[in-house]
């Protein structure tokens, strides 16, 4: 069984940064490929940035050169480091995992650009 909590969500005005945070618990945590996705307002559940096991690194085209996903398998904690953020990135951002032939998903955390 996993868990997942994510934090750091907030409000902040176009062109400022957070850093999103999801702590694992259960599993073996350097051995499952993480990722985190976003929901809008009105909008499907979509993939922002996924990072593998061996930190390979995949991100959506709309957020390329402005978010950085990383993982510290020590601390079993994946972050989202987002710059640059415009109001069509307001959302709110689920941290994913998927360990044992199953996904897991955090509760989300929201996050909102706007001036």
């Amino acid at each position: 069984q996993v868990q997942l909590v994510e934090s750091g969500g907030g409000s902040v005005q176009p062109g400022g940064s957070l850093i999103l945070s999801c702590a694992a618990s259960g599993g073996t945590f350097s051995i499952y490929p993480l990722g985190w996705f976003r929901q809008a307002p009105g909008k499907e559940r979509e993939l922002v940035a996924k990072i593998n096991i061996i930190g390979i690194t995949n991100y959506a085209d709309s957020v390329k050169g402005r978010f950085t996903i990383s993982r510290d398998n020590a601390q079993k904690t994946m972050y989202l480091q987002m710059n640059s953020l415009k109001p069509e990135d307001t959302a709110v951002y689920y941290c994913w995992g998927y360990y044992g032939g199953m996904d897991y998903w955090g509760a989300g955390t929201l996050v909102t650009v706007s001036s």
